[in-house]
């Protein structure tokens, strides 16, 4: 977190992971051009440019898109959730790169704007074999390129967090349109299946995971339980680690109990930055820390510390002999509750 927005925070995980990035990026790149140059001695660095970025790009899609499930599944992967949006940055880059190179390669030679040649040098839109396939990658790197722009916390802020997640879940969009794209191009162009079966395999890797983690979900929220206004026993309290909590989900609200300094106070799950889980963090420095990006509230009232603004909804809580009893009526956003004390 960070009191004024700065275009990036450049602490030593951040260097490690932008770093790492580069060099995988240069790596693959130079790997490619060599091994394709070696194996076809007469391709255009033109097409090397573009075959080695759009393969590139692609890869990058599929680890974006496995890091958010992967990390619900095992928190090990949550470093890669904390900085993916740099991740999704310059996967942007490298397919604006294919993109421009692409129309200048074969869209620029003619009459009209090299733009307008995409959309009309190929008019078979009535075919699904012979379909323009560049438009369905054309208005996938419009929504990266929205992504990009946007993926600063200066226009989550401005946008809301509604509205800024609802735009990043064009990605899935962005994502079924770079499918068709690969896929008619190479039945319209290539022979060779190798990219087919990549593609594939990428597509059932990103679809399990995604199914793996919704059920999850469905399982942490299969002990639900149906209450009025009054307390309920949710749990004993050997069930919570010290400086952790434990997630109940009581009238489909999610709520998070957190056991620290020999006390318990109760958040909403849910986090003001990204709707991250905040149960699934920890206390640091005495404020409940979000696993995805580092966002902190203090536990008896849900209010972030000044000079940031965020609140989330508390509740009572209660402790019975070791039974841990929890209210599920909310009160408003930063209301402070007195902690339950742990004898």
């Amino acid at each position: 977190m960070s009191a004024s927005y700065q275009s990036i925070l450049w602490n030593r995980q951040k260097k490690i992971y932008d770093l790492v990035l580069v060099c995988f990026v240069v790596a693959y790149i130079s790997i490619f051009i060599t091994t394709t140059a070696v194996l076809d001695p007469d391709v255009t660095q033109e097409t090397l440019i573009i075959r080695s970025t759009s393969t590139l790009a692609l890869l990058l899609l599929h680890v974006i898109l496995c890091i958010g499930p992967l990390a619900r599944l095992n928190p090990v992967f949550l470093p890669l959730l904390y900085n993916r949006r740099h991740l999704g940055v310059t996967m942007f880059f490298i397919g604006a790169i294919h993109g421009t190179f692409s129309i200048i390669q074969f869209h620029s030679l003619g009459n009209i704007n090299p733009i307008l040649s995409l959309f009309l040098s190929n008019t078979h839109y009535e075919s699904f074999i012979k379909f323009p396939f560049e438009v369905f990658g054309f208005f996938a790197l419009i929504i990266f390129f929205l992504m990009a722009i946007t993926s600063h916390d200066f226009w989550l802020h401005n946008l809301s967090p509604r509205v800024w997640k609802t735009l990043h879940m064009f990605v899935y969009i962005a994502y079924l349109s770079i499918i068709l794209h690969v896929m008619l191009g190479v039945i319209q162009y290539e022979t060779s299946p190798v990219l087919v079966v990549l593609l594939a395999v990428g597509f059932v890797a990103v679809t399990i995971l995604h199914l793996a983690a919704g059920r999850r979900e469905q399982l942490n929220d299969r002990e639900q339980i149906e209450v009025k206004n009054d307390f309920v026993k949710v749990c004993n309290i050997d069930d919570i680690a010290d400086n952790r909590a434990k997630v109940v989900a009581l009238n489909g609200e999610r709520i998070a109990i957190f056991k620290y300094s020999n006390k318990l106070s109760a958040i909403s799950n849910v986090c003001k930055h990204q709707n991250g889980p905040l149960g699934e963090g920890r206390i640091v420095d005495g404020c409940i820390t979000c696993p995805w990006h580092g966002y902190q509230y203090l536990p008896h009232n849900g209010s972030s510390p000044p000079p940031f603004k965020e609140k989330v909804a508390t509740y009572d809580v209660k402790l019975v002999g070791k039974e841990v009893w929890l209210n599920p009526v909310a009160y408003p956003d930063g209301t402070e509750r007195e902690p339950a004390t742990i004898n």
